[in-house]
């Protein structure tokens, strides 16, 4: 509704609205999110006879996203629709409202935390996309290429003579570790191309389909043609006829078609500085979790798609992967401490470590947190930059950024190197951390929230494109915003304030969701591929003495079904949660035992302040209520090959998987234990919302109603006890949402083609965004600079 509606709703139930505003003055507190909001609706609705006021009211309060007061002025966040946000100052007594832009929105809430503050910068990026392409439906949001594809191609058919130029510009110009792909010659025109595409494949539709390059290659290289245009006289033939499509007529489906198949990719940089970052005995450690099994797996998943290409496109080049991270010189066990290490499962992906230096050029030997590796970034960059140019053998054709200091990192180098950048966030803290943006100076001592926030302004920014997991990491659903939405406009208090972030609309934006390793996470039912070796290793460590892990607790009814959690044990993890749900409802331990598999037992075996404190929080819990009977807890860091099989030991036992988070941006042990057959319990705050159809292949829970999710999952196990088809309903259904939805195979071929295609248009569109470059680089210089000096290092 516009604002002459909404005044007229208001004014004809002006009793009703004034009632609400005073219940939300009355809760006492500044800042009111929509949770709170609603809470005080429902508490209002439930009391109230007014039924053509509540009527009226709901569509209103119910898309509210905040409400700040100040008596007897307030602000109202309003989101009718996913992306689409409207502002409003109103006053509580005289009942008045009125519209008001996102600049006096984000004032009014600086005015309430610092009252006396000097005027801010102000941050706008708004200005330098006026000229650049933008969907216009939510529903399309996370499809950029294909927008990207269709106002480009279009623009092209207006004026073709400009696409067949940059075209041939690009054809001639393209070569591959000094070697020349598709042609050799500088031809002077299309005509002559195309004249010489016709006499190829005159020459090729005489040939066997299958007839291999070498054979026929002479000839076409006496035509000034390269390789790259496949490895057989079929394959050659296709490639050319869709460059006759490209170049008869343009549209998204041929250009996309063609540039699928133009071999561009064979060095490719990845970035992941923090945390520990190796192949075995670092899950479970402190910043440590699900984004190394990501982009391990990813890894291995685009060598083979580069490999597979390049070979189906006959080009006799080797590619290679480079994943850069920190250097740890006090490994604790880890192999963290060595400069080189081959990824297993490839035949040229490394993991290329990098130490973190001090002002005087010392090496930090030990972890830091990732809230803390903000000073040491930028020097990181440029000796990171130097030896990935001597490993590679140049500079990469792709930079892949992950979480917020990888994406920096990337920005920094793609910059550098003049290089294609894609940025992964997996998960961006803002959203995480309520309020987090207001009160980011409270916070500064723990999170550096101010630097971090400034770090993802910059990276999502200069990236060509940038690569999410679900659709609701971006724009949320229709009641919760996207993680990236949340960085449309906000302010942090006394620093800046941002009045256009990031667009959501922006066709840089896609969504490629990632898989489970099918090799490690595969259905319980497949007895041949199960590593039978490792189940007494297991039954020891779920019913015994442990088998060599730190283990708490003792389930004196092993026969009873599981529950089974693994993560990290932080706070939004919500590990500790879960526990108190099974504590507090006697019925669900009455049925099922409680499997734990997270972080340390012991609170001295950590380094990690906010694990220490879960890990005691637990301790308190089991306690209270006296679950060392009920609950085994492991500590300590598991195998991937002993996760699959545990996954699977718990699915003999009809047991089930919980992950309770408070936010999971993805839910990569949601795909795992699906993949291998276990009906899975998961947080609807993420990308599990998306993963599991709730009732079919799994069930959502609300973490913060744990209750509820207690009981839904009591419920389930009672009827699975009593009807064992319904357990084996929804483990069916899980196997088949994964092998449909979530594999590493289809996610490289997709990453792969995105790449191709934003390089391309890059190259002959030249996207390369020079004036919003230049205003990141002076924010980067005047912002984010000193507020990575000023975090102390240790």
């Amino acid at each position: 509704m516009n604002i002459q509606e909404l005044q007229q709703v208001l004014s004809t139930h002006r009793s009703l609205w004034h009632q609400w505003l005073r219940n939300c003055q009355a809760d006492g507190r500044t800042f009111l999110l929509q949770s709170d909001l609603q809470r005080i609706w429902h508490g209002l609705v439930e009391d109230s006879t007014d039924a053509a006021g509540i009527a009226a009211l709901s569509p209103w309060i119910t898309h509210l996203q905040e409400v700040s007061f100040d008596s007897p002025a307030a602000v109202f966040a309003y989101r009718p629709r996913i992306g689409d946000w409207r502002f409003y100052h109103g006053h509580t007594e005289q009942l008045t409202l009125e519209e008001i832009n996102s600049n006096d929105f984000l004032a009014f809430k600086e005015r309430l935390i610092s009252p006396s503050s000097e005027p801010v910068l102000e941050v706008d990026f708004a200005p330098f996309n006026r000229g650049f392409p933008r969907l216009k439906e939510s529903r399309s949001i996370g499809n950029g290429v294909l927008f990207l594809n269709r106002q480009l191609a279009s623009r092209v058919i207006a004026k073709p003579e400009a696409l067949e130029e940059k075209l041939l510009r690009f054809l001639t110009l393209h070569a591959m570790e000094g070697q020349p792909l598709l042609t050799h010659l500088a031809y002077p025109d299309t005509a002559t191309l195309r004249d010489v595409i016709r006499q190829a494949l005159t020459r090729l539709e005489k040939l066997k389909p299958d007839t291999p390059w070498v054979e026929f290659a002479p000839h076409l290289h006496a035509l000034g043609l390269a390789s790259g245009w496949g490895d057989s006289a079929r394959r050659v033939i296709e490639t050319m006829s869709l460059l006759q499509d490209v170049l008869e007529g343009p549209s998204p489906e041929s250009m996309e078609a063609f540039l699928a198949r133009i071999p561009m990719i064979s060095r490719l940089l990845i970035l992941s500085p923090h945390g520990y970052f190796g192949q075995s005995n670092v899950l479970g450690r402190p910043d440590t979790g699900g984004q190394v099994v990501y982009i391990l797996d990813q890894v291995r998943a685009l060598e083979a798609e580069m490999r597979n290409r390049l070979a189906q496109q006959g080009v006799t080049i080797t590619p290679k992967i480079v994943i850069v991270t920190r250097l740890i010189p006090e490994a604790e066990g880890t192999t963290c401490d060595q400069r080189m290490e081959k990824v297993h499962g490839t035949e040229n992906s490394w993991i290329l470590r990098v130490p973190f230096r001090r002002e005087n050029g010392e090496i930090h030997p030990r972890w830091i947190s990732r809230f803390e590796i903000w000073p040491y970034l930028e020097r990181f960059a440029q000796e990171a930059g130097l030896e990935v140019v001597a490993e590679l053998g140049g500079r990469p054709d792709l930079i892949i950024g992950n979480y917020s200091d990888g994406n920096l990192v990337a920005s920094l180098l793609s910059r550098q190197m003049g290089v294609t950048q894609c940025n992964i966030a997996h998960a961006l803290e803002k959203t995480k951390y309520l309020l987090s943006d207001l009160y980011w100076r409270d916070m500064d001592a723990n999170y550096h929230f101010g630097c971090q926030f400034t770090a993802d302004l910059i990276s999502m920014n200069s990236a060509d494109f940038i690569i999410t997991s679900t659709y609701q990491e971006i724009a949320g659903t229709r009641d919760t915003i996207g993680q990236y939405e949340g960085y449309t406009a906000y302010t942090l208090p006394g620093l800046y304030r941002v009045t256009h972030g990031i667009d959501l609309y922006d066709p840089k934006f896609n969504i490629v969701s990632p898989g489970a390793d099918a090799t490690v996470y595969f259905p319980y039912q497949q007895s041949p591929d199960r590593l039978a070796g490792l189940h007494d290793e297991i039954e020891q460590m779920l019913f015994g003495d442990g088998g060599g892990h730190a283990v708490h607790g003792v389930l004196s009814e092993p026969k009873k079904m599981p529950i089974f959690t693994m993560a990290r044990l932080d706070r939004i993890k919500n590990v500790t949660g879960l526990v108190r749900w099974f504590g507090e409802h006697p019925e669900l331990r009455n049925i099922a035992n409680l499997i734990v598999v997270a972080g340390h037992v012991d609170p001295n075996d950590s380094g990690d302040t906010e694990e220490r404190a879960e890990i005691e929080h637990m301790h308190r819990l089991i306690e209270e209520f006296d679950l060392n009977s009920h609950l085994r807890w492991i500590g300590g860091r598991l195998d991937k090959q002993i996760t699959g099989e545990l996954y699977r030991v718990v699915a003999d036992h009809g047991g089930i998987f919980v992950q309770p988070a408070l936010f999971e941006a993805f839910g990569l042990t949601v795909v795992e234990a699906m993949a291998c057959g276990l009906p899975v319990f998961a947080t609807r705050y993420g990308g599990p919302l998306e993963i599991i159809e709730d009732g079919h292949s799994g069930f959502h829970i609300d973490p913060n109603d744990g209750a509820d999710s207690a009981e839904r999952i009591y419920q389930f196990l009672q009827t699975s006890q009593q009807e064992a088809a319904h357990w084996q309903s929804i483990s069916n259904a899980a196997i088949e949402r994964v092998k449909e939805r979530y594999t590493w195979t289809r996610y490289a071929e997709r990453m792969m083609t995105l790449a191709r295609i934003y390089g391309f248009w890059k190259f002959v569109h030249n996207l390369e965004r020079e004036e919003t470059q230049r205003y990141l680089e002076m924010f980067h210089h005047l912002m984010y600079r000193p507020l990575a000096r000023a975090v102390p290092t240790s």
